[in-house]
């Protein structure tokens, strides 16, 4: 839902500094990314499940807030010649790792892909992150071998 966008702002530059991808800072640059954001989930362009959790403090008064979450776009592969999902982020704070809550997002997503009519769900991580590929294997996820490419556009 589009009121989501706030805490997957704070979760996504999380998610981007553990895997060092550098965001665009500034006021502006935040308040477009969570307008564009807010859009895509009202229009249905992104799904996001979050993990809402007590804050780290525990301090009586807090608000819950979100722990993790877990995005897809739907897709069509030309090869396949079938739509399949793409999950575009799967992330959880360090305080709520090695709980189960990984699998638990992984299987929404599954689930929603597999109700959309997607008989695959696609995603990628870094070479570097070993503790999340032995996680997708042992979810029996197939590793393919691929470089994830990015080319900027035009402004």
């Amino acid at each position: 839902m589009p009121g989501d966008a706030e805490a997957l702002m704070r979760l996504g530059a999380a998610h981007a500094a553990f895997e060092g991808i550098v965001l665009p800072m500034g006021r502006q640059a935040g308040a477009a990314r969570q307008q564009r954001l807010e859009r895509a989930l009202q229009q249905e362009r992104l799904q996001a499940w979050l993990l809402w959790g007590p804050p780290p403090s525990l301090q009586p008064g807090h608000a819950a807030q979100a722990q993790g979450y877990a995005s897809l776009t739907l897709d069509f592969s030309t090869l396949a010649a079938e739509r399949f999902a793409h999950l575009d982020c799967l992330y959880l704070e360090p305080a709520v790792r090695g709980q189960g809550w990984g699998q638990v997002l992984l299987q929404r997503a599954s689930r929603h892909a597999h109700a959309q009519g997607c008989r695959e769900l696609q995603w990628q991580t870094p070479d570097w992150n070993e503790a999340a590929a032995r996680f997708y294997r042992r979810q029996g996820a197939q590793e393919l071998a691929k470089r994830r490419f990015i080319l900027a556009l035009p402004a």
